[in-house]
């Protein structure tokens, strides 16, 4: 009996031993991991900020004491000189005549095949399914030769109408299989509900699926945007003239004009970098989202 009693009376005082232990283990992990977590965010974010700061770093500095060393001396004229002399404007434009265009009829005729293939029984949907993922995992350098020919034979090579047409040749069956995916888990009896009160397929497309498809068309433009944007094998592969090089092919051109200028060259990187940062920003809550909804599905 006494040493039932003094078991008895030992437990609560092990339960909290115990207890703290465990907490102090947890928060032992938890700063572990945020340290962890800061010092890979250091890591990354070292190149970037070596990068912003080259950018705005005098030649005489950098020249005078390295590209290493301890910035002395800013200036903008850097940006100036990729903008004008370099030809960064010119290609910014560019890019966005391509880009804009790629991501709105991409991401349009993705989510009319979309809507077709996941809310009717179509004959062969599930081939054609597999045809548009099948098509995304041949690797693209197999294909350079056949697209530059081809270009060539129907009278459009070294047009933007040409990479304009690559690009969204070979990003909608991507888009498709992902935006299938996202409406074929919407529940059918909002379909149906709608077909009750006389919508046609149009209308539920536009008013009903749409809508509700829009974390997933969100996180698609961001990803759609920087993919299409920051591309250089389809543009020298179907362009040939400097004048109608995009953003990315330009650095290339402003690296061989300004060999041993850095600065230079990183104002055109940061200056090449900023429209995609803007549309990472301005969708980060939607592609957060639609990320969120991809892993639950």
């Amino acid at each position: 009996m006494a040493t039932t009693r003094t078991d008895a009376t030992r437990t609560p005082a092990t339960r909290t031993s115990a207890g703290s232990a465990a907490l102090r283990r947890r928060r032992t992990a938890t700063a572990g991991f945020h340290l962890g977590a800061g010092a890979l965010a250091v890591l990354w974010l070292l190149p970037i900020a070596l990068v912003l700061v080259t950018s705005l770093r005098s030649f005489d500095d950098i020249a005078a004491h390295g590209l290493g060393s301890w910035p002395r001396s800013f200036t903008l004229d850097n940006f100036r000189l990729a903008w004008v002399d370099g030809g960064q404007q010119r290609a910014l434009i560019n890019s966005l005549l391509v880009t804009v265009p790629c991501v709105l009829v991409t991401l349009a005729l993705a989510a009319m095949a979309a809507f077709a293939l996941s809310r009717y029984e179509l004959p062969l949907r599930r081939s054609l399914l597999l045809l548009m993922l099948g098509g995304n995992l041949l690797p693209p350098q197999i294909l350079l030769i056949p697209v530059s020919k081809l270009s060539e034979l129907m009278g459009v090579h070294d047009t933007l109408t040409a990479l304009i047409g690559v690009q969204i040749g070979f990003g909608v069956g991507f888009y498709v299989f992902v935006l299938h995916g996202f409406m074929r888990a919407l529940p059918a009896e909002i379909q149906q509900a709608a077909v009750v009160d006389g919508a046609g397929p149009w209308q539920i497309f536009w008013r009903i699926i749409l809508p509700l498809t829009r974390p997933a068309l969100a996180a698609l433009s961001a990803l759609s945007f920087t993919w299409i944007f920051n591309d250089l094998l389809w543009a020298i592969t179907v362009l040939r003239s400097d004048a109608k090089m995009p953003i990315t092919a330009a650095l290339i051109g402003l690296q061989g004009q300004y060999v041993s200028m850095w600065n230079v060259i990183a104002a055109g990187s940061v200056i090449a970098a900023a429209p995609t940062v803007a549309v990472f920003l301005r969708f980060q809550r939607h592609f957060v989202a639609g990320l969120d909804l991809g892993a639950v599905k």
